[in-house]
């Protein structure tokens, strides 16, 4: 079984005297930042000058340019997107790292297909948060802490992993726990989510409004029932709780029937494509085709992005949100 470790299994103070560069302050770099700050670490920001860097100097943080950033930071957190990761690594990170420094990923994808092979004399670790940067830092300030993957995979200094433990604490991480995982295991489950789980519940919904509708009932009452009640969060909520089929005991017996009696005619029917997905990722095939796309400038991206926001139910959905007084920040 994996290890996970609490706030018992870290020491903050393996941190005193080092500064933690947070590169890019979007979502996860705003709020890691500033829960490391609210832990008594000292945090630096490095960014482009844009929108992101005058929000970081009006949170009151130290920002330089991403270089300059690198060369005063002990340890280098990576916080910017995937697809712009290798050529601001090989141009302003790498040639700016201190020997014996740590460069820590939130998320494996350019590890572990080798768009990034960081320098021999280097700790390089992974602390991937299971939650959304507002949610990191929510569940922080609520004296709380967001589960996340960590994993070392070099270990040039000899104790990455108390250092790796000790961001971890300082960001809250350890009060709910981290799990012993790999850059291999965390990319490939978070893509397989993307990419077979995500796709199938999307494409759930859009087959069923298409079938009701069709078939005579409203737009207002099918987006409501599948959609823009906000049922589903309370579900999944409890889901979290209680877990997948546990959960079932809050629906009726008619519901729990029918859910129960139903599942098999769909389970075996999704069992080939999730594999297929699978197999992509753990390849390199997925990789390969998105770094091609990113070279080709998202024209394909582009035309899925546009096709999908122009559909039918997005038109439906966001009209049926203005009609109905629903508080969708409290759900």
């Amino acid at each position: 079984m994996a290890r996970i470790f609490y706030d018992e299994d870290a020491v903050l103070s393996i941190l005193d005297g080092s500064t933690v560069g947070i590169i890019g302050y979007g979502n996860q770099g705003r709020a890691w930042a500033m829960n490391l700050r609210d832990s008594g670490v000292q945090v630096i920001v490095g960014n482009v000058r844009d929108s992101y860097w005058d929000r970081a100097v009006a949170d009151g943080f130290h920002v330089y340019g991403i270089s300059e950033a690198v060369e005063r930071s002990d340890i280098v957190c990576i916080l910017i997107p995937d697809e712009v990761q290798k050529t601001v690594y090989r141009s302003q990170v790498e040639p700016y790292m201190k020997s014996n420094g740590m460069i820590v990923f939130a998320h494996g994808f350019s590890i572990r297909y080798g768009l990034i092979n960081p320098r021999r004399d280097v700790d390089v670790a992974l602390l991937a948060p299971r939650m959304i940067g507002v949610g990191v830092r929510k569940l922080y300030e609520s004296g709380y802490g967001a589960p996340a993957f960590v994993a070392v995979k070099q270990d040039a200094t000899g104790v990455a992993w108390p250092k790796i433990l000790a961001l971890a604490k300082a960001l809250g991480f350890t009060r709910a726990g981290v799990i012993e995982s790999s850059f291999e295991e965390e990319t490939e489950l978070d893509l397989f989510t993307e990419q077979a789980v995500m796709p199938i519940i999307i494409s759930t919904f859009l087959k069923a409004y298409e079938i009701l509708v069709s078939r005579g009932y409203s737009v207002e009452a099918v987006l409501t029932e599948l959609i823009a009640s906000g049922e589903l969060i309370e579900v999944f909520r409890q889901v979290c709780k209680l877990g997948l089929m546990s959960q079932l005991i809050l629906h009726s017996k008619t519901s729990q029937y029918g859910q129960l009696s139903r599942i098999g005619r769909y389970i075996d029917r999704i069992h080939e494509p999730m594999v297929r997905s699978l197999e992509e990722i753990a390849s390199g095939v997925f990789s390969e085709e998105w770094v091609r796309e990113q070279e080709l400038g998202y024209l394909n991206f582009r035309r899925l992005l546009e096709e999908a926001l122009s559909l039918q139910i997005e038109k439906d959905s966001e009209d049926l949100r203005r009609r109905l007084r629903i508080p969708y920040d409290m759900l």
